[in-house]
């Protein structure tokens, strides 16, 4: 760990902002942020528009475009009804109540944000808790610093408050942790004055963009530099950095070359692997990740490697291999939710343990919390890794639109005998007696190619008039009818093709 270069890139433009994480030069995290950002953090002063007894929940009205989910775990007990036996939901919020809540996770899909009353406010060194009064240091600190951290800090916490001392402040000055929390003091008394101003549905406090939050989240002693290609954006992480670790301000760097910035340490093929479904692994064998609706699924495959001893030590080898690639993959695609990771079956206990400690030790590295169970005996691991954001592939990729999101088409006889049958079908229950169809032109050539005999098995079947023509704006599996007549054959065939 020691001997690992950590560097942070930040490019900026006017369609979208890329922060990128490298160690050893090697893209391990990308977050991408374009004008629609994300608005997690962002605190709004909402308004209950239902409650739902039955699933403990609230939908709140936060002036997004679907409604704040908020579950009744997530709701900071108002004054009086702190000892209930049983957490209601119905005891804590009512339909039409204005609520100030704070967003934990992004609109995904058909899901609204996820939203919670307990509101945090984050700085360099410290997170605010103002419904709180737990003061906690983090756990990836050495205890020595904790204790110090601890120590210093609880004098300075307002009563009924709380505060988490972040990774960051190790080393931090007691001075340093006093002037966060002053800042972090000033910034809540502003928000509630926002709030008792404001009408709801209407945001009250809006998080830091996208670089400036990383700086302040992540940016840290262990970073070699920051190397940022935007003049203003620069400044403003600059003048941060002064304010809150003056000895990090040095190291933040302007870059100023002509060739794009992720170019220059050639991180796009990084970014194109990240979106593909099959990773390579070093050996020869590859595993394959698979999106669901419930989950994400990794599957190991030992591919072209065929090892040299016998296959219980290709397999081990394959999944030790495969468990580093996984959690490289997590972090760079920020994947979260449910993740089952499907290893090579292993007959001995021993590599079923090597690899899970492997997956483990690699897992250490993420920021991002996790938690994996025991490997099974069929080497299924389940895990979950906490989901803030939609991750690469929802920032950077849309839905197929041809297979909406299955990853699968129609095979071309399937095409073809379906337009057929809608033909078919409008022929025999139309009133004319003449018609002509548009159909997409990939579909055109599969009913008219060679050895197709469609339009005379048509006109035999029904004794109707049948024309089929190329239409660009009809779908694959779409039959359009341009024409419907009681026409002669000539006279209508001289009318389709004036159409």
């Amino acid at each position: 760990m020691a001997d690992i270069v950590r560097e942070m890139l930040i490019s900026h433009d006017s369609s979208e902002t890329r922060v990128a994480l490298l160690e050893n030069r090697e893209l391990v995290e990308l977050y991408v942020e374009r004008p629609k950002r994300s608005v997690v953090g962002n605190v709004y002063l909402g308004k209950v528009s239902d409650v739902l007894p039955g699933m403990q929940a609230a939908f709140v009205d936060i002036g997004l475009e679907k409604n704040g989910f908020l579950y009744v775990d997530e709701v900071v007990s108002p004054e009086g009804v702190e000892n209930l036996p049983r957490r209601d939901i119905t005891d804590l919020v009512r339909s039409g109540q204005s609520l100030m809540v704070q967003v934990l996770k992004d609109p995904m899909g058909t899901k609204g944000a996820r939203v919670t009353t307990e509101i945090t406010l984050p700085g360099r060194f410290l997170v605010l808790m103002p419904f709180s009064e737990f003061i906690g240091v983090s756990r990836k600190l050495p205890e020595e610093e904790r204790e110090r951290l601890q120590a210093a800090v609880n004098p300075s916490v307002p009563e009924g408050m709380g505060v988490i001392v972040r990774t960051v402040a190790q080393g931090a000055s007691e001075r340093d942790l006093a002037s966060d929390l002053d800042f972090l003091l000033r910034l809540w008394k502003r928000v509630r004055r926002q709030s008792d101003e404001a009408l709801p549905p209407e945001v009250i406090y809006t998080e830091m963009d996208l670089g400036l939050r990383l700086v302040r989240d992540v940016f840290s002693e262990e970073y070699k530099r920051l190397v940022i290609d935007d003049k203003g954006t620069h400044q403003k992480v600059v003048s941060f950095l002064k304010k809150t670790s003056p000895n990090l301000a040095r190291r933040v760097q302007l870059y100023k070359d002509r060739a794009p910035l992720f170019d220059a340490f050639d991180l796009q093929p990084s970014i194109e692997g990240a979106l593909r479904r099959v990773v390579e692994l070093p050996s020869g064998g590859y595993i394959a990740i698979d999106r669901t609706e419930a989950l994400t699924a990794i599957d190991v495959n030992t591919g072209r490697y065929v090892g040299k001893k016998n296959l219980e030590d290709t397999i081990v080898r394959t999944n030790l291999e495969a468990a580093d690639e996984v959690v490289k993959q997590l972090r760079l695609r920020d994947i979260g939710g449910i993740i089952v990771i499907d290893f090579i079956d292993m007959e001995r206990a021993e590599n079923r343990t090597q690899v899970l400690s492997r997956l483990q030790k690699a897992l250490e590295r993420d920021r991002t919390k996790t938690r994996v169970s025991e490997i099974s005996r069929l080497g299924l691991v389940e895990m979950t890794r906490k989901n803030v954001t939609d991750g690469l592939w929802g920032v950077l990729t849309d839905q197929c639109p041809r297979c909406e999101g299955q990853g699968i088409v129609l095979s071309p006889d399937t095409r073809r005998i379906s337009a057929m049958r809608r033909m078919r079908e409008i022929l025999r229950t139309g009133r004319g007696n003449a018609y002509l169809f548009g159909v997409n032109p990939e579909t055109y050539e599969l009913l008219t190619g060679p050895g197709q005999n469609t339009v005379a098995t048509l006109r035999a079947e029904t004794g109707k008039n049948v024309v089929i023509v190329p239409d660009d704006d009809t779908s694959p599996t779409d039959v359009k009818v341009v024409i419907e007549g009681q026409q002669g054959l000539g006279s209508f065939l001289r009318r389709a093709f004036e159409a």
